[in-house]
């Protein structure tokens, strides 16, 4: 699909790392960023100055189940477009999404719409792939997946999973001491997949074999896995103290406590990757909702099932961004770039996507609001916002006007 050029002006470019004033931003004709400059009045006669206004990079959720009432388990385009619209709203420009713990034509069914929902596009986020969450995990830390659908995993199953995605397999989770697990590491590497270690009651000798073997990184660190103990690290040590280990995180205030957040920054650095986890509750009510084949209780904004474990969130990524802002006293693009690059990095679109720079994606959001957050030592004196989201070079939310609601093809 081809778009007439764009030129859009800002009082701030975030250009890779570095902000640049007063600038443009140019999008060729095929959704690209063709150049990133300081405003030349002689040069740029045609613009649309967007005014006080920050642009960014597209935040990045690698781990979402749901939102707007929706679930990836709905198995139809809806859902998955629903949520991309949703998303879009929030900054977020590109999803993965995540399956859980269910019986194998569920997760087939789940599978094989996500590949579908890929190739005709949907109208906001874009959606990335999938990212098959069980049911390759522990009882002992099965958290909101259904025991009885728990297993070992085998080159087999996964085979054939890889055959219902149809290329768009991003990511499987697994805890990494079931029988079988490292071969099938190995195997998900050689056919270019992410995999991430988590539902786990693995030592930590396991878990650093597995990370050896070719495991990326671990699943929402600290939860649904065996705690550090200081003569047993467990899960939580090894992806603490493993170099280039991408250690997912909640950063909602429920799941993790902000000093646990601020150690595992400590370690991790620029391998911290804030997700979501968010499922169909997000963006509505408290009440009763289901995630997979839970039923959920959504108080407060914190979704528990029926046994009080906690059932997914209902954060978005916008909202991480600012509580990693706060909590970990980082600078408004330090942590923007941990949602944006980290996640960029992780599943090798990198030179795609993550940052602003000449021949990436135009996949940006303009932000209002940021340069108040640049001091960190005080509450912020106005609340920062999403004014529009930009996804390919297309406007998919404009604050201004209803989004578009044609298809995207990709």
């Amino acid at each position: 699909m081809e778009f007439k050029p764009q030129h859009l002006r800002a009082a701030r470019i975030l250009h890779g790392e570095q902000w640049l004033n007063d600038a443009v931003l140019s999008i060729d004709e095929h959704g690209m960023i063709d150049a990133i400059e300081p405003y030349d009045a002689a040069q740029h006669c045609v613009v649309t100055d967007l005014g006080a206004v920050d642009l960014l990079p597209g935040l990045i959720d690698s781990h979402v189940h749901g939102a707007a009432g929706h679930d990836v388990m709905d198995a139809t385009h809806e859902a998955l477009d629903g949520m991309s619209c949703f998303f879009s709203r929030y900054g977020v420009t590109a999803f993965v999404a995540t399956t859980v713990s269910a019986p194998a034509p569920h997760i087939q069914r789940a599978l094989r719409q996500i590949a579908l929902t890929c190739q005709h596009g949907t109208q906001g986020a874009q959606l990335l792939g999938a990212y098959l969450e069980g049911p390759f995990f522990s009882a002992q830390h099965k958290g909101a997946h259904p025991e009885h659908c728990l297993h070992a995993p085998t080159i087999a199953e996964l085979t054939q999973w890889i055959s219902d995605a149809a290329g768009h397999l991003r990511t499987v989770a697994l805890a990494p001491e079931l029988p079988g697990a490292l071969e099938c590491i190995r195997y998900l590497k050689a056919h270019g997949i992410r995999v991430m270690l988590g539902h786990s009651d693995a030592t930590y000798e396991q878990v650093t074999t597995a990370l050896h073997a070719g495991a990326d990184g671990v699943v929402h660190c600290y939860n649904g896995m065996r705690g550090l103990h200081h003569r047993e690290p467990g899960v939580v040590g090894a992806a603490l103290t493993t170099p280039g280990c991408y250690t997912e995180i909640i950063a909602d205030g429920h799941h993790v406590h902000p000093a646990a957040l601020q150690v595992a920054y400590c370690c991790c650095q620029q391998h911290l990757l804030p997700i979501t986890d968010a499922m169909r509750a997000t963006g509505m009510p408290d009440g009763r909702y289901r995630l997979g084949e839970y039923k959920v209780t959504v108080q407060d904004g914190v979704a528990m099932t029926d046994s009080g474990s906690l059932a997914g969130s209902t954060l978005t990524l916008f909202s991480a961004v600012n509580h990693l802002r706060q909590w970990l006293g980082l600078s408004a693009e330090e942590a923007w770039l941990l949602a944006s690059r980290t996640p960029a990095r992780l599943l090798g679109l990198d030179n795609q996507l993550g940052t602003l720079e000449v021949g990436k994606r135009a996949s940006l959001v303009a932000v209002t609001g940021l340069a108040n957050h640049a001091d960190t030592t005080s509450a912020p004196q106005i609340p920062f916002s999403v004014l529009k989201t930009w996804v390919n070079g297309r406007l998919v939310f404009d604050t201004d006007s209803a989004p578009v609601r044609e298809a995207l093809c990709i």
